[in-house]
């Protein structure tokens, strides 16, 4: 069936069994960006995919910054708030169970907003390059969800303070998180491949 919603996006139905992966593209990627991602780390998954909404530049987005670094907060927690409808209504349209989210760079931002703001829509996440998509988190029950955060020492994108602000965060709200660091920058490397195929092996 098609689901209509303002978030342009794909679906590609999979096993019942597995978790559908909710995947969230980096800024100026759109819905295709990770399926080739998704099929090589979970194959047979059914893959939910929107486009950010927010426009920087002409390049797609999930929420609005100020610069580098400094995120529009009002924004982030209005983005994830639309974010959070449009993965109820497209789990409900597609008959399908609440998504582990694969996230990179602005995706995996807002992954992390969704689990501050919506913890219960997502069942787990990948997250990689990212940081604390606020300055003061609040509080949030994760209770044990599993989340693999992978950042990059060499990443001149994101400081190392900032990723361990969001592990911290993680582990101190409940989440099963494990947290790898590897000597790259902000593009994937094959690291990332093997970790996030291993985490998701171990996901129902």
């Amino acid at each position: 069936m098609t689901f209509q919603s303002p978030f342009q996006h794909v679906f590609s139905p999979g096993g019942a069994e597995k978790r559908p992966l909710l995947l969230l593209h980096g800024t100026g990627g759109n819905e295709h960006d990770l399926l080739d991602l998704a099929d090589t780390v979970a194959p047979g998954r059914a893959v939910l995919s929107p486009r950010g909404r927010v426009t920087e530049n002409g390049m797609p987005r999930f929420f609005r910054r100020f610069a580098e670094g400094k995120f529009d907060e009002e924004d982030v927690k209005l983005r994830a708030s639309e974010l959070a409808d449009f993965i109820a209504g497209a789990t409900k349209a597609y008959g399908v169970k609440a998504p582990i989210a694969l996230g990179f760079s602005n995706g995996a931002n807002i992954a992390a907003a969704l689990l501050v703001d919506h913890p219960n829509t997502l069942a787990g996440a990948v997250l990689l390059r990212a940081m604390a998509p606020y300055k003061a988190m609040p509080k949030a029950a994760l209770n044990e969800k599993p989340v693999l955060l992978v950042s990059g020492s060499m990443d001149n994108m994101i400081p190392k303070a900032d990723s361990d602000r969001l592990a911290q965060w993680l582990s101190d709200n409940g989440a099963a998180v494990a947290h790898k660091t590897w000597p790259t920058g902000h593009g994937l490397v094959q690291q990332d491949i093997a970790a996030i195929t291993a985490f998701l092996s171990e996901q129902d």
